[in-house]
């Protein structure tokens, strides 16, 4: 058994990122097998994946056993290239990249190479840590953290809701207004073959999406969704419970009406992370990412269908 004693370059950071550095070699799948069955403590305490640790906590590693493999398995060569041209934004603290729909935000549960193992292989010279995340189906703007200032200055700026997160997504049918806001509090939890699902519970936590229409189209409207506080799945989840799930969810979505928008071409979750700011330090930080072209195609192929009015938007 190994005890770790957690120092100031690893205060604030998420327990499943530490364990990938402090065992290195290790695969994913195996760090978070440890965790769900409670063989990594903190202070004597069971850790889940998301846990942070604080400088002076007590790590408690179990030993792991490794079989040898002949060669270092690598990315494949179109990931990494993939990764590598979708970078829009890097300074001392940052990089931000606009993440293709269907690249993971990091490995596990399957998942080889998410994008945060994707640009630590290549970019071999940086420390690169994932501050936020985004699902493997949405695509847009994600930010890494450089430096241990810049993880930890973004962190605590996203824990007390002073970065603006805005996502554009597509809502079947027709909301009655065009401006309003969904306020329920949201309870995460995970079934028996490990699926996360998330619902409206009086007992979750307080959960806020500022919902505007952006455009209309025949049977759906283009939305901005802004968040009030970054739960998981939570756009999803609003916008199913008030009636309007989002085009293409296959998890809290309308299986008839993602039939219908397959027809048009739709292939996957309609949504995208469009923009995210923040300050740091005196500085303002704002990344937006516009609309992939995919789900262009499918806005297109709407208004082919039916007469659409568009707003001026900003993606």
């Amino acid at each position: 058994m190994r005890q770790v004693e957690i120092g100031p370059e690893r205060d604030g950071q998420r327990i499943d990122n530490a364990l990938v550095t402090l065992l290195k070699g290790v695969p994913k799948s195996m760090i978070y097998r440890l965790l769900r069955t409670g063989q990594v403590r903190v202070n004597g305490k069971r850790a889940k994946p998301d846990t942070r640790l604080n400088q002076g906590d007590i790590l408690r590693i179990p030993p792991v056993r490794v079989a040898e493999r002949p060669a270092e398995e690598g990315a494949p060569q179109a990931a990494l290239a993939a990764v590598a041209e979708a970078v829009i934004f890097e300074d001392k603290h940052f990089l931000v990249i606009d993440k293709p729909s269907g690249m993971a935000s990091h490995g596990g549960s399957g998942v080889s190479f998410g994008a945060i193992e994707l640009l630590r292989q290549a970019r071999l010279k940086d420390h690169l840590e994932l501050v936020h995340r985004l699902d493997r189906d949405t695509s847009g703007v994600l930010v890494f953290a450089r430096t241990r200032a810049g993880l930890t200055g973004l962190q605590e700026a996203i824990r007390a809701g002073e970065v603006t997160k805005q996502y554009l997504c597509l809502m079947v049918g027709h909301p009655q207004k065009a401006k309003f806001d969904v306020n329920l509090p949201l309870k995460k939890s995970v079934l028996q073959g490990g699926e996360r699902m998330v619902r409206v519970a009086d007992d979750g936590k307080p959960s806020l999406t500022f919902f505007r229409e952006m455009e209309q189209y025949a049977g759906a409207r283009l939305m901005q969704a802004t968040l009030g506080t970054g739960r998981t799945h939570q756009i999803r989840v609003h916008a199913a419970h008030i009636g309007h799930p989002l085009a293409g969810d296959t998890k809290y979505g309308d299986k008839e009406a993602n039939k219908r928008f397959r027809e048009r071409g739709l292939h996957r979750l309609f949504l995208h992370a469009s923009h995210m700011s923040f300050e740091l330090d005196g500085r303002a930080y704002g990344f937006s990412a516009p609309l992939p072209d995919d789900l262009k195609s499918v806005l297109d192929a709407l208004s082919t269908k039916g007469k659409s009015t568009r707003r001026p938007w900003v993606g």
